[in-house]
């Protein structure tokens, strides 16, 4: 149970912060803050404060208005403190990381009573490297062996040179922390990546300008901070690299995933894989033509000199098998003779995930000759780095090491990859388990044609399940939508949550009788598409001439041929989302409203997410359609195939629930505040006609309803 001192601290915290900020205690606030401090308080922890029961994480779902943030960091902290632990802020999106950072936890820290530390992490490529910088100083190329890799920066540009010198000045007076968020203009992105390095290229702490570095600087304060401030892209990358290498070992925090429904989909990018074929052949032979001068410089280290002897054959294998591959992939892709003029891209699908026994040899022989590749790299890169530290002796020279270690590096990381894709394609999938999605793209880049291989777990749940809630000391999974239909079931399939974990879905603060759900008689059945784009032209073309309207479509196409069919009176109070970047939409919508003139938003799905335009600023929403995604891209429909074998039916397993989220996300547009009103219109006629209709319905907030004839 919670320690009665906590329990009390928490409290007192609360009534605190309430008081002197003058807010209104929330009773789903209230309930949020006991079930995380419930959850958390009854971890029970070995003498060595590693955790020993499983009930520890809670999924929360708290609607707009709950005041989530404030609630999940008054009940964690107090406890991750007694429990000598971190506390990591986990966000989706930049917007509510800056809110947490610049708002929340200022406020917190003024008005709680906690005595707290806060840090904000990022990835070492966000970070400028002071020894390139320095190298940048001095007029030369970062370095000579890297720059074969990109052979149009070998003249530095006057246009880099004065960055250079002006970021060199700022960082040297403290006027910048070394982080590209934070430089005062936009970076080109070719100048940053030789500004910076990776995890392989940076040398740590035998860097002789370690006690400068920006990002171990950044690291020291993360050391400090009971708070760190990070996003989903970064926990994943952490989790990537074994856990403990950017942030904290997971078995040391209490993750709060704060927008915790994307958490799913952003750990399947994170553990996909791609290979380019030709640009593989292009990094190797650019290995391949430096073979002379890294004997000249390296060889008179024996075990360098060893592994070097070994490419040449190694290469000889390589290449014709790579060049057979892209050959099968033409054959395989239907395109022997590439892609037809005006095409840029052609993808292939595997069905099932199951390859052709000819490409499975071509990666069983593949896998083997990356493996050796990689170990050699990683052996080279090794002792490159030993011989930057003046205590050992490995018969290399330092300034030999600083000049070929980025080299090295840059092209183990490229094997690395290219061996796990590889591996992909070589390993059988378990019986009775979901398989790997694969597929071939055929694409044109600057005149030439590319094969790229990819491969992607379609469920990232067991890797979540593995690495990140069986490891982590505590973790709080909180949304505005994390139910679908209604249930959790959802969410615990696609995120790896156990049945065991803490489930609640918070009441709201909103009165949603204040505003009305539509389903009016012009609401068509979109499988007719011309007389539902009419449809939507007739009823966009009623609207009132003051209203503050945001209209979401499920394709750009019917967008524009909707915006087209407009009469040009109404076309000038219409703010499309593919003519204008979002803030610049936003500000210009806020404009009209306050100078009391009608204007429509017209958007996709993007602005069913994450737009906020309270009050007067927005009184209807039109969806048009039910927000359908049909699974085709080669992860969804893998996944799909497989729900099939086993019996199952994709489109009411994945489909009808996923859809359930994206319509409570769009109604959820209209109502921002307690005292917003409003109307919200579908115009899919499938919500009243199909057997799902009633409980997608069912799953929405209880608006006031009129249904037309």
């Amino acid at each position: 149970m919670l320690d009665k001192t906590l329990k009390d601290e928490i409290q007192a915290a609360y009534r605190q912060v309430v008081e002197r900020l003058d807010l209104t205690p929330r009773y789903g606030q209230r309930l949020m803050i006991a079930e995380i401090a419930r959850t958390l308080g009854e971890i029970q922890s070995d003498d060595d404060g590693k955790r020993t029961n499983d009930t520890h994480v809670c999924v929360l779902e708290a609607g707009t208005g709950t005041g989530k943030t404030l609630a999940y960091l008054l009940a964690a902290l107090p406890i991750a403190k007694a429990r000598g632990k971190r506390l990591v802020i986990s966000t989706a999106t930049v917007a509510l990381q800056e809110q947490v950072l610049n708002q929340d936890l200022p406020s917190l820290a003024q008005h709680s009573g906690i005595a707290f530390r806060y840090a904000l992490a990022k990835g070492r490529g966000r970070y400028v490297c002071v020894a390139r910088l320095d190298q940048a100083l001095d007029g030369v190329v970062p370095n000579p062996t890297l720059s074969l890799f990109e052979q149009s920066l070998q003249e530095q540009s006057a246009d880099f040179t004065g960055l250079a010198t002006r970021m060199g000045e700022a960082y040297g007076q403290g006027e910048w922390e070394g982080d590209r968020d934070t430089w005062r203009e936009a970076i080109d992105d070719q100048y940053w990546r030789r500004l910076t390095v990776d995890h392989r290229q940076c040398t740590g702490r035998r860097c002789g300008h370690f006690a400068a570095c920006a990002f171990f600087r950044a690291r020291r304060e993360l050391e400090n901070a009971d708070i760190i401030v990070a996003n989903h892209d970064l926990v994943l990358a952490d989790l990537a690299l074994g856990g403990g290498a950017i942030l904290p070992d997971p078995a040391d925090c209490v993750y709060v995933f704060d927008e915790g429904h994307h958490l799913p989909d952003k750990a399947l990018s994170h553990f996909a894989y791609r290979f380019a074929v030709n640009g593989c052949l292009r990094w190797l032979q650019t290995l391949k033509s430096s073979l002379t001068d890294l004997n000249q410089a390296l060889a008179v280290q024996p075990t360098i000199a060893r592994l070097l002897a070994g490419f040449p054959e190694l290469f000889h294998a390589l290449e014709p098998a790579l060049g057979d591959v892209f050959s099968s992939g033409h054959q395989l892709t239907q395109r022997p003779n590439g892609l037809s003029e005006g095409e840029t891209t052609w993808q292939q699908r595997f069905a099932k995930g199951e390859i052709p026994d000819g490409l499975h040899e071509q990666a069983t022989q593949l896998v083997v000759m990356f493996a050796q590749l990689s170990r050699n790299l990683e052996s080279i890169s090794d002792i490159l780095r030993e011989s930057l530290d003046p205590d050992k002796a490995t018969g290399l020279d330092r300034e030999q090491a600083e000049d070929w270690l980025p080299l090295i590096a840059l092209v183990h990381g490229r094997a690395v990859d290219a061996h796990a894709l590889w591996q992909a394609y070589s390993e059988r999938d378990p019986e009775n388990e979901p398989p790997r999605a694969r597929w071939l793209t055929l694409t044109r880049v600057n005149g030439e044609a590319e094969l790229q291989l990819s491969a992607s777990p379609v469920s990232a749940a067991h890797t979540l399940a593995k690495n990140l809630w069986g490891r982590c000391y505590g973790a709080v999974v909180t949304s505005a939508t994390l139910t679908a239909l209604g249930r959790f079931e959802r969410i615990q399939e696609r995120a790896g949550l156990a049945g065991r974990y803490r489930y609640q879905s918070l009441p709201s603060p909103f009165d949603y009788s204040n505003a009305v759900l539509s389903i009016p008689a012009e609401a068509m059945d979109p499988s007719d598409r011309d007389a539902h784009e009419q449809a939507i032209v007739r009823f966009v073309t009623k609207l009132g001439e003051s209203e503050a309207v945001l209209v979401l479509f499920s394709s750009r196409a019917q967008l524009r041929a909707v915006e087209k069919a407009l009469p040009e009176s109404l076309k000038v109070r219409v703010l499309a989302q593919d003519a204008l970047p979002k803030r610049e939409l936003i500000e210009r919508h806020r404009a009209a409203v306050d100078r009391s003139e009608g204007s429509i938003i017209f958007g996709l799905a993007s602005f069913a997410e994450g737009i906020d335009l309270p009050g007067d600023y927005l009184t209807h929403v039109i969806i048009t359609r039910l927000p359908f995604a049909v699974p085709d891209d080669p992860v969804g429909a893998t996944l799909a195939e497989w729900i099939e074998s086993q019996g199952g039916n994709p489109f009411m397993r994945i489909s009808v629930p996923d859809a359930s989220i994206k319509l409570v996300q769009a109604c959820g547009r209209l109502i921002r505040k307690e005292t917003d009103i409003g109307r919200i219109t579908l115009l899919d006629r499938r919500v009243l006609t199909r057997r799902y209709g009633q409980a997608l319905l069912d799953a929405l907030p209880p608006f006031r309803r009129e249904i037309g004839a």
